[in-house]
């Protein structure tokens, strides 16, 4: 059962992309409208984990101010987890691996909207925050995977953080949001495309703020995130075994 599961959930994710493909084109061609990618993407993470069977539920545990512009830092265990933060009421456009680039059709679409990296490349890294301080400035919010990938050997144990969202925050001088991601790695572990029934959840923190903070203070901004985040991994992992 869990391989047709999986089979059907690939199919679903490509018929859900083609459909919202020409959607998706919106933004691209009228790069003003910047907002309808966060809100293709949520109508699409929605339908997509609907109609694989997989339930979901967002918990902001404050309410967001949406007059004001965030850096979303997520743990990152699983495939599952960048529709996980597509979800996120909050419009934004990720930042991501270059490898991306390489999907047929959707690396052509995660290019012209989002912004890649390549974490091999010193020019890359730095482009990508030149990139991520212009997004600011066009009033985007962004989503950061701050591990850099998945890239943990031992889930839920997270990787050591980098410093490509803390120094865009402190940069822009605008908080971040740790997003603890708890059951993604039991639902679809990164070494399986076999999904397992579970309840996804995605816990939005409380902002950190970076005012006054400076460039020294990158440490202790990684420091606290990951603290938030691993703290909260921990808890709904003892309530919930």
């Amino acid at each position: 059962m869990q391989g047709l599961h999986a089979a059907y959930a690939v199919v679903i994710f490509a018929t859900t992309f083609i459909f919202f493909f020409p959607l998706l084109m919106l933004p691209v061609i009228f790069p003003r409208h910047f907002h309808l990618v966060g809100v293709l993407n949520r109508w699409w993470a929605r339908i997509f984990l609907s109609a694989s069977f997989i339930p979901y539920e967002n918990d902001y545990r404050v309410k967001l101010d949406t007059s004001r512009q965030y850096i979303f830092c997520p743990n990152h265990f699983s495939y599952l987890d960048i529709p996980s933060m597509g979800l996120n009421e909050v419009n934004s456009i990720f930042v991501g691996k270059s490898d991306m680039e390489k999907i047929p059709l959707f690396g052509f679409m995660y290019k012209k909207l989002h912004i890649t990296v390549n974490r091999d490349s010193l020019k890359s890294r730095y482009s990508t925050f030149v990139k991520s301080c212009e997004a600011i400035d066009q009033g985007k919010n962004l989503t950061i995977f701050p591990e850099g990938g998945i890239i943990t050997v031992n889930p839920p144990d997270m990787a050591r953080l980098k410093d490509g969202a803390f120094r865009t925050a402190i940069e822009k001088q605008i908080a971040i949001i740790p997003v603890t991601i708890p059951f993604n790695w039991i639902i679809l572990p990164d070494s399986s495309f076999l999904p397992r029934r579970r309840k996804m959840k995605i816990i939005y923190h409380e902002p950190i703020e970076t005012k006054g903070l400076t460039i020294s203070d990158i440490d202790y901004l990684k420091k606290k995130t990951f603290e938030v985040i691993d703290s909260e991994l921990k808890k709904q992992l003892n309530e919930h075994r």
